[in-house]
């Protein structure tokens, strides 16, 4: 059904698709993938987002959407299962005005296309080599070339314009900066991993207490650029295919989160 040049698409043949594009059986996941919450049956307007926190919800309550896609969504393995207390406002919020929430998380970080470490790498200028498994999942972890060396300072001022916020940096690197890894989110612990495909330098989103000495003693360079910042540009990419096939409405929120 057609209103004007919006399309209304219904959740289900949204739903499929997106199984369809993203595969998410391919991994083992910490969470489901898919539709999360079910709001009403047809979706013209699709709101996209890092995290489905309350405020991103009344955020998208507020722009009029009919579904919300997030990479950040509920019902993790580890967490309690009662739904009490914020859990229980943001379900309330979601059943109260109809909205659909849809999330897809490692999917969302691996795809070739619209995942977050493919964005990133473009955002970047990097030119990718074939990502690598870690952790048992394929295609976690990217690793590429610049277009010609720099140095560590100009690499960090790049990582800072992208993002939006200054990276910390770690590590006893080179002094110049071709081969460069990256994993979005929490990839800090693949740093090893990284360091044997020879780069120069990694970037992921947080920092442990090890991954210092790691960097140190690895001898490459390590920025934590930010979970929130480096998971950004998947799902908004995402959104962006998803308004131009089926001729949706289409608006990412972001809701920051210096973390």
């Amino acid at each position: 059904m057609v209103i004007g040049l919006v399309t209304m698409i219904h959740r289900q043949a949204l739903v499929d698709y997106l199984a369809t594009a993203l595969q998410p059986e391919r991994v083992v996941d910490y969470c489901p993938n898919g539709l999360q919450v079910e709001g009403r049956d047809t979706i013209t307007r699709l709101v996209t987002g890092v995290t489905a926190s309350a405020r991103f919800i009344r955020q998208a309550i507020a722009a009029n959407a009919d579904a919300i896609l997030v990479h950040h969504g509920y019902f993790w393995k580890g967490e309690a299962a009662s739904i009490v207390g914020y859990k229980a406002e943001r379900i309330r919020l979601l059943l109260g005005h109809e909205l659909n929430l849809l999330a897809y998380h490692l999917p969302l970080d691996t795809h070739a296309q619209w995942g977050n470490n493919a964005c990133l790498g473009q955002k970047l200028g990097i030119t990718p080599r074939p990502p690598v498994r870690v952790a048992g999942v394929d295609g976690l972890l990217w690793h590429g070339d610049l277009a010609a060396p720099v140095a560590p300072q100009a690499f960090a001022n790049q990582l800072a314009e992208c993002l939006g916020q200054a990276p910390l940096h770690v590590g006893d690197g080179p002094s110049s900066i071709e081969h460069v890894g990256w994993c979005s989110g929490g990839g800090q612990g693949f740093l090893s991993a990284a360091a044997a495909l020879g780069v120069d330098a990694y970037f992921s989103g947080e920092i442990s207490e090890p991954t210092t000495h790691e960097a140190r003693e690895l001898q490459v360079h390590y920025w934590a650029a930010g979970h929130h910042a480096t998971e950004r540009f998947g799902v908004q990419a995402l959104g962006e295919h998803l308004a131009a096939k089926f001729a949706l409405e289409h608006v990412f929120i972001d809701d920051p989160n210096p973390a």
